[in-house]
């Protein structure tokens, strides 16, 4: 364990090389930072550091630039997450409330998120698994044809067109609705097919065929659908930190199982997550760090957002900006 001082040290290396860009010496640092010791102390201090593998020299004349072992530690032992202003706050707030729909909700969270931090932002459409059922809507379209609609209590609508056996009336209709709805109002779409297993059974025999064959489209499209969508801004946000890599990094943001893998499993409940360099479980993108939340309304997540950017990225101000515009979208959702 490194004692204050050596920390303090540390503290001063990370935030000097994240604001410059250039590696840090012990003379500039002892002068920019009120450290309360010498130069020589503070050059004592960073060899100890180097040797423990928390920061490193690039080149031999040069100063020193943190490992991403010196990132990790100076992020576990963050004493604040810098919060956004009031401003800030206000401003993200009319920004996402202006929001039409989910859609609409997911592109501005992406596009507020790329410029609050200036990094890539990511961001991981609701699950469809861990959503309700807000409503089930039957559209009549012709004689032996109907429009299905679902929509969740995360706002996101599921349409498909059903082409039924028999020519049904609207009345039929009316009663496979009304049952529906009965039955799924606030019902996990995980537990959807459990719970219209028997619902053809309580119909009168003439309506069954049309009811097991909007069913079986109802549960193909809820349960049986795995593909999560993510959506992605700000790439243009690394050119300015990449002179090499640039092009692995860009090609994970086109892979959507990539992206998955790096925001975690949406079940991870922890408030914030901060996986920094060869933390990552792609090769390709060991030069960046990625700080990601769950979002939703409750204890119920429902999915997660972060950024994705260089190691030397201002972590207690991305820390901030990625918890609350989380916070925010929850809010927004539960709200809808």
């Amino acid at each position: 364990m490194l004692d204050e001082r050596k920390l303090a040290v540390l503290r001063a290396v990370v935030e000097d090389f994240v604001s410059t860009n250039e590696p840090v010496g012990s003379k500039a640092l002892a002068e920019r930072h009120n450290l309360g010791v010498s130069p020589a102390t503070v050059r004592n201090d960073m060899a100890v550091l180097e040797e423990q593998g928390y920061i490193t020299q690039p080149h031999t004349s040069a100063g020193r630039v943190p490992t991403d072992k010196g990132y990790r530690l100076f992020v576990d032992r963050l004493s604040q997450i810098k919060p956004l202003s009031a401003a800030e706050r206000r401003a993200i707030e009319t920004f996402l409330a202006g929001a039409v729909d989910l859609d609409d909700v997911v592109t501005r969270t992406v596009r507020l998120l790329a410029q609050l931090t200036r990094q890539v932002a990511v961001v991981q459409y609701p699950s469809l698994i861990r959503s309700t059922v807000r409503h089930v809507e039957l559209v009549p379209l012709a004689e032996r044809r109907i429009m299905l609609v679902v929509i969740t209590n995360t706002g996101r609508v599921e349409q498909r067109v059903v082409d039924l056996p028999d020519v049904v009336a609207d009345d039929q209709v009316a009663h496979l609705r009304a049952l529906l709805n009965a039955c799924l109002d606030g019902c996990r779409l995980g537990r959807v097919a459990e719970t219209v297993a028997d619902l053809p059974e309580r119909l009168p025999e003439g309506d069954r065929p049309m009811a097991t064959t909007i069913l079986s489209v109802l549960l193909e499209t809820l349960v049986e659908r795995h593909d999560e969508k993510i959506v992605f801004a700000g790439a243009a946000n690394l050119a300015g930190d990449f002179s090499v890599g640039l092009r692995e990094v860009l090609e994970a943001l086109e892979e959507q199982v990539v992206l998955m893998r790096l925001l975690g499993e949406a079940n991870d409940h922890s408030a914030l997550t901060v996986r920094i360099g060869s933390e990552n479980p792609y090769s390709g993108l060991h030069g960046t760090s990625i700080v990601a939340a769950g979002y939703g309304s409750g204890d119920n997540e429902l999915a997660r957002l972060g950024v994705l950017g260089p190691t030397r990225m201002d972590y207690p101000v991305t820390m901030g900006a990625v918890r609350a515009v989380a916070r925010y979208v929850g809010q927004i959702l539960a709200g809808s």
